[in-house]
């Protein structure tokens, strides 16, 4: 599999550092309220990623964070009267209900900040006692960039814009910040009145992290200071993967992630999402216009993930069609292989191409047209041909994390057993170009009142 690297811009084959299990690092939500579609797109392609890499034979150990300590979980908390504890247990619960519904593999590791506040203590000390960070006057810890020539590379900032000299009294203590600030960065945060009773203790008085160190401490814990791969949405290139970069090498060494994958930000309707306009959409919004959680994943996977993708309800129905001809085809296609079919198989027969794309810098727009060309070159495939067509399609699909839907049961109940059958013998005889046969089947359907409507990858039945 290739990838393209955010750092070195280019595509780079993806290998396991210690040649047996591709370790890698997903920036995790933060638990606040209900994540919404934009969040869900990066959630989604890193899960297509990591069963790419598994369905192709690579074992992987995925570790996904939970920021349950921050400027907003603190703030929101406080508005709604309950500790930040149970504030945020409870939308990680909803995160967790979200991600099974949209079919996402849980992580192998899920830490949590507040659970590794000692963690993030010691990489503060550290840094400290190497000059890499210092205490401000009320107590907080601020990195020096300074410290650290190497600061800007991943985001590729030109370095007439970053005048290291003049950082040490430009302080950015906010957890976020305007992303053209230039400056050190809190590692540690002396406690306000505002944070209520969310302090800790530590050398330099009561407070508590900044969201920077997080996840650097929990990447340390758990991968160390070499691993394979670290990914989140280009929003966080800067600051916030530049922070940890710097706080993670000055801390313990080692070169930190080899490859940097990241997925662009999602439109809604050819704008940017926001409360005020209304289209910040959750899953629970769409479901409640009647959307399924997987019609949502297909959207979320129809555009590359260096493009930005343009989210209209409209292509939501588009979604919910082309699953709908997926799995007339699948079920056309397993119809054709005989009960006492035997085979061994382990490529993709006619979803090569599929499958190529998603080894393709993850191409899963290229995926889904594949699945498409794949079912038509499958159409005259009968016995053991069809069993491993249908074995590789299977494998395509649960790369990309789909669930086809079932067939429609209350429009099945309307159809007599009879004339399903004889819809099903006329397509066969479609399928292998013998028209006279298949137009004579067709007028016998319309005698009997039925219209069988072709498409490229199934039919449908009406009354008529």
């Amino acid at each position: 599999m290739r990838l393209f690297d955010t750092l070195s811009r280019t595509d780079r084959e993806l290998l396991p550092h210690d040649g047996t299990t591709f370790r890698f690092y997903c920036c995790g939500p933060t638990v606040y309220g209900p994540a919404h579609i934009g969040n869900f797109r990066t959630f989604v392609l890193q899960d297509v990623f990591r069963r790419t890499l598994e369905t192709g034979g690579t074992r992987t150990l995925h570790v996904r964070n939970i920021t349950d300590v921050d400027d907003k979980t603190i703030r929101d908390s406080q508005k709604a009267g309950v500790s930040l504890t149970e504030f945020t247990a409870g939308w990680t619960a909803k995160f967790h209900a979200d991600c099974a519904k949209l079919g996402c593999l849980p992580p192998h590791i899920e830490p949590s900040a507040v659970a590794h506040i000692p963690q993030q203590i010691a990489m503060v000390e550290a840094l400290v006692a190497k000059g890499h960070a210092y205490a401000a006057p009320d107590g907080s810890v601020y990195f020096k960039i300074a410290s650290f020539p190497e600061y800007g590379r991943l985001s590729h900032l030109d370095t007439r814009e970053l005048d290291l000299g003049k950082t040490q009294n430009t302080r950015a203590n906010a957890d976020e910040y305007e992303k053209d600030s230039i400056s050190d960065f809190v590692l540690w945060k002396a406690r306000r009145p505002e944070d209520g009773a969310n302090f800790w203790k530590s050398p330099w008085g009561e407070g508590r992290p900044g969201w920077h160190l997080e996840c650097s401490a929990m990447i340390k814990e758990y991968l160390g200071g070499d691993f394979d791969l670290h990914s989140g949405g280009v929003d966080l290139i800067f600051p916030h993967h530049e922070n940890e970069i710097a706080q993670s090498r000055c801390s313990c060494g080692g070169h930190f992630a080899a490859h940097w994958f990241h997925i662009t930000h999602l439109l809604v309707d050819g704008g940017k999402m926001s409360k005020s306009l209304g289209n910040l959409h959750t899953l629970d919004d769409l479901r409640e216009r009647g959307f399924s959680p997987m019609e949502v994943r297909y959207v979320l996977i129809g555009g590359h993930y260096r493009k930005p993708l343009n989210f209209t309800l409209d292509s939501l129905s588009a979604a919910r069609e082309a699953l709908s001809k997926m799995a007339r085809s699948a079920r056309q296609l397993a119809s054709r292989i005989g009960a006492e079919t035997t085979f061994e198989t382990v490529d993709f027969g006619p979803f090569q191409n599929a499958w190529d794309s998603l080894c393709n810098d993850l191409n899963t727009p290229g995926a889904l047209g594949g699945i498409f060309t794949g079912l038509r070159d499958a159409a005259d495939l009968t016995g053991s041909d069809a069993a491993k067509a249908l074995a590789g399609l299977n494998r395509v699909l649960r790369a990309l994390g789909l669930t086809l839907p079932e067939p429609d049961e209350a429009a099945d109940a309307d159809v007599p057993t009879d004339i399903r059958a004889l819809a099903e013998e006329r397509w066969q005889f479609r399928l292998a170009k013998n028209w006279a046969k298949s137009d004579e089947l067709r007028a016998t359907l319309a005698a009997a009142g039925w219209q069988m409507k072709d498409g490229k990858d199934g039919y449908e039945l009406s009354r008529g």
